[in-house]
């Protein structure tokens, strides 16, 4: 894919703004957002995608504009999947409500950052040693077990009880107030620490294990660096709208795991047929290439990927009991009180 140096900068330069007027805006006016502008804003951001794929196909081809359109595509639905685990670190550390959107506006941000340095680590592997595909398929096959085994359930994931939180949490004079981003303040003549700055670092190591599981799944689907960079940077620039909008809708996703375990790993196999015809290793055929192993279309990869969420989506939605309604749904129910006292 011949991708031009004034296409990148474009590229970084929309995102570094969108993401400049996003800091602007809520810096301004803290506040819990409403459905009306969680649903413009995620509206806006879901268009800018289809047009950008539509775009990429018309300008680079067909065949790299369905590869787009699938990583998109299964990058989202990881973040959707992510956003549970979110809504329970939200809950964890008492952020209050009118202070959400900023955690979450900086937890995409590190996403980005951290998505970015393993887009250019996974690069670097697969440009050199052509056997890492058979490591990215045989751990997104591991994963995808692992979902199916903690089908139905997030009670195991526990951000805010790692080891690096906990540290920081005991070693640090961490108040019990919440004053937006402010990382330290001061009271009665004495600093505390923020309880924003523990929830940006259980964020932070959060984004780290889900760019670990997200990062060899694109890879599994297009080996292009630009099209793994902006179906990552599309998929996370709505995340903090589709937190606020989806609420209770979240929960009635019972069989998500499930529908993200076989993606996974279908494009696990798919990782390891093509190292099969990329093989370098001895031990199989004689370090030849596997000229016979079959290989899995891009096309077929999105058809895939589309059948599987459709159908997630349908037999969750049939199965599980729609939410009382009483009024606007929120992600988590935390009042603007003071959070626990981290220092015990």
């Amino acid at each position: 894919m011949d991708v031009t140096t004034l296409e990148w900068t474009i590229t970084i330069a929309a995102t570094i703004g969108v993401l400049l007027f996003d800091v602007i805006v809520i810096a301004r006016d803290p506040h819990e957002p409403t459905l009306k502008e969680c649903a413009v804003a995620l509206s806006i951001y879901v268009g800018a995608a289809i047009a950008f794929g539509i775009w990429t196909l018309s300008f680079h081809g067909h065949d790299y504009g369905v590869q787009f359109f699938a990583g998109w595509l299964t990058e989202y639905s990881l973040s959707i999947d992510n956003l549970f685990v979110f809504i329970i670190l939200m809950g964890a550390l008492k952020v209050p409500r009118k202070y959400q959107q900023e955690a979450l506006l900086v937890g995409i941000v590190l996403a980005l950052i951290f998505r970015g340095v393993f887009i250019a680590l996974g690069y670097t592997l697969i440009e050199n040693f052509s056997w890492v595909f058979y490591l990215f398929g045989a751990f997104l096959v591991y994963t995808a077990v692992k979902l199916v085994k903690a089908y139905g359930s997030h009670e195991d994931e526990h951000p805010e009880d790692n080891a690096v939180v906990k540290l920081a949490q005991r070693h640090l004079n961490v108040g019990t107030a919440y004053h937006g981003l402010k990382l330290w303040y001061v009271e009665n003549g004495t600093r505390f620490v923020s309880p924003i700055l523990i929830v940006i670092i259980a964020l932070g190591i959060t984004d780290v294990l889900f760019a670990l599981d997200s990062i060899p799944a694109i890879f599994g689907i297009t080996q292009e660096p630009y099209l793994v960079f902006t179906a990552n940077v599309f998929a996370l620039m709505g995340l903090r709208q589709l937190y606020f909008l989806l609420g209770g809708l979240l929960q009635r996703l019972v069989y998500l795991s499930l529908g993200l375990s076989f993606i996974l790993a279908f494009i696990g196999v798919k990782l390891m047929l093509h190292a099969l015809h990329e093989n370098e290793l001895a031990f199989i055929n004689g370090g030849e290439h596997v000229t016979g192993a079959p290989e899995i279309s891009s096309l077929v990869s999105l058809g895939v990927i589309i059948v599987t969420l459709i159908v997630t989506a349908v037999a969750s939605l049939r199965k599980a009991p729609a939410p009382a309604a009483d009024g606007e749904p929120v992600p988590v129910d935390v009042d603007d009180t003071p959070g626990p006292d981290w220092r015990e």
